[in-house]
C-alpha cells in the first residue's frame, strides 16, 4: 500500500469515527453510533502506521494535509455544504505543506 493510499484511507476512517461521536454528542444520535465510531478510529490508527516514514511525527504532520482535504470532501458530500474559496485555498496550502514534509530532501 502506498503512503498516499494509507493517508486517504486513514482520513476517511478518522472522519467517519469522529463523525459518529459528533452525531452522538451533538445530534442526539443513539449511543450505538459509538461502536462503529470506535471501530473506525481503530482502522484509522492502523492505516496510519503504514505510511512510509521513519518518524511517526513526520508521518502525522504529512497526513494532516490529506486530512484537511478529506474533511472538505466530507463537508461537501456527507453534510451537503459547499466548501468556499477560503476552504479550498487553505486545503491547497495544507497539501503544499504536506508535500514539503513528505518529499523534502533529508540529511543523511
Amino acid at each position: 500500500m502506498t503512503t498516499l493510499a494509507a493517508f486517504i484511507g486513514a482520513a476517511l476512517a478518522e472522519i467517519a469515527g469522529c463523525f459518529a461521536f459528533w452525531a452522538w454528542a451533538r445530534m442526539n444520535a443513539s449511543a450505538f453510533w459509538l461502536l462503529p465510531g470506535i471501530a473506525s478510529l481503530i482502522v484509522f490508527a492502523s492505516l496510519l502506521t503504514l505510511a512510509d516514514s521513519a518518524a511517526a511525527g513526520r508521518a502525522y504532520a504529512a497526513y494532516g494535509g490529506i486530512y484537511v482535504v478529506a474533511s472538505l470532501v466530507w463537508l461537501r458530500f456527507v453534510e451537503d455544504v459547499h466548501p468556499d474559496r477560503w476552504d479550498l485555498a487553505g486545503a491547497t496550502l495544507c497539501l503544499a505543506g504536506m508535500a514539503v514534509i513528505l518529499y523534502g530532501p533529508r540529511a543523511a
